[in-house]
């Protein structure tokens, strides 16, 4: 790590809870503007029907993140363990497979096809999620640091 980079951590204050709260609100705001139209173009379907699926999506994943991690978070002080790189991935893969299982029959039923056609449909929204939520995330940094240094001048 560079020690630009870790200056820039060390001296930006930690999230608020509000904050994180907005974070995700702008997160899958965003990602409902940029994604309805283009699965409604895809899968053939009106924008509409494409919009409150992918808010559907967004609320259970959202309600998902925050009852998981709560669960894991709990888990993790009764045991006391390290989040290694492979503790990490379990998290990943745990997280993952419970947010499949709610979207998977949810987005089977509101679109009327197989699960298995649900299925890949999430698996595809997954792999463009992916980069999403990796770029959204660089730039709500990159604005938070500009955000932090105009208000508190001191920190950036």
């Amino acid at each position: 790590m560079s020690t630009q980079t870790h200056k820039t951590m060390s001296v930006v204050p930690a999230k608020s809870i509000k904050e994180r709260a907005l974070h995700a609100l702008l997160f899958e705001l965003v990602g409902v503007a940029l994604f309805a139209p283009a699965l409604a173009w895809v899968l053939g379907q009106s924008l509409g029907k494409m919009g409150a699926m992918t808010v559907m999506i967004s609320t259970v994943a959202m309600l998902w993140n925050m009852l998981f991690n709560a669960g894991f978070d709990r888990l993790r002080g009764r045991l006391g363990f390290a989040m290694g790189l492979k503790t990490r991935a379990l998290h990943a893969a745990a997280f993952e497979t419970g947010l499949i299982l709610a979207v998977v029959p949810l987005a089977a039923w509101w679109l009327s096809v197989s699960l298995w056609q649900a299925f890949v449909l999430d698996i595809g929204l997954l792999l463009v999620f992916l980069p999403y939520t990796l770029l959204f995330n660089l730039a709500y940094d990159k604005v938070r640091e500009r955000v932090v240094a105009r208000h508190c001048p001191g920190m950036g």
